[in-house]
C-alpha cells in the first residue's frame, strides 16, 4: 500500500512538472512575440544567483488608460488586463488601454495578464502592474549587464507571458555576455 502511495506522489509530482513546461513552451511556439523596452533596475541578487531583474515601461499604466479611468489606488494583487500595441516605428510595443475584466483585443492588441502591485510610483498617477516576466535567469557570472536591455515577449492567448530572448543594444544577452567574458 505504502508503495503504491509513492508511486501514485511521484507520478503526480511528475505530471505537475511536465504539465508547467509544456504550458510555457506552448506560450513560446504559439504566442505572439512582442518586443519591450525595459528600464534600468539593479541587475544581481547574491542569495538567489544570477538572473536579471527587469522592469518595463508597460509596468506602470497611467489611471486615465483603465475603462472607467481609476481614481484610487488598487489593492496589491488585483488581476489587471492590458491591450499592447505597437507604438511608432521602432518596434516596441506599449500599453493601449487597461481594464480588471479581460477583455477582447483589438486585431493590432493583444491582452497582457498581470497583477497590481504597490510601487512608490503609484501616487503619480499610475498603477504599477507586474506580469511574471520581472525576472530572466543567466548564466553564472553575467548577471550585470551594461547597455540598452530589451524583452523579446511570446504572449499566449490567456494572457500569459514567456520571455522569449533579452537583448542588449539589440544584440542577444548570451552572446554579448559571452563576447565580453573573452
Amino acid at each position: 500500500m505504502k508503495l503504491k502511495l509513492l508511486i501514485l506522489v511521484l507520478i503526480l509530482q511528475s505530471a505537475w512538472l511536465l504539465g508547467t513546461v509544456v504550458q510555457q513552451e506552448g506560450i513560446l511556439h504559439v504566442g505572439k512575440l512582442v518586443l519591450l523596452e525595459t528600464q534600468p533596475v539593479d541587475p544581481r541578487d547574491p542569495l538567489r544567483g544570477d538572473f536579471v531583474r527587469l522592469n518595463y515601461k508597460i509596468s506602470n499604466i497611467a489611471r486615465d488608460k483603465f475603462s472607467p479611468p481609476l481614481d484610487h489606488d488598487l489593492a496589491a494583487g488585483t488581476k489587471v488586463y492590458a491591450a499592447l500595441a505597437p507604438v511608432g516605428t521602432n518596434g516596441f510595443w506599449e500599453v493601449t488601454r487597461a481594464d480588471l475584466k479581460p477583455f477582447t483585443p483589438a486585431e493590432n492588441e493583444v491582452l497582457l495578464r498581470g497583477r497590481s502591485e504597490w510601487n512608490w510610483q503609484n501616487s503619480l498617477g499610475s498603477v504599477h502592474i507586474e506580469y511574471g516576466i520581472e525576472q530572466f535567469y543567466v548564466a553564472e557570472g553575467t548577471g550585470n549587464p551594461q547597455g540598452k536591455l530589451t524583452a523579446q515577449v511570446a504572449v499566449g492567448s490567456s494572457g500569459r507571458a514567456t520571455i522569449k530572448e533579452v537583448f542588449i543594444d539589440g544584440q542577444p544577452y548570451a552572446s554579448v555576455m559571452k563576447n565580453s567574458a573573452r
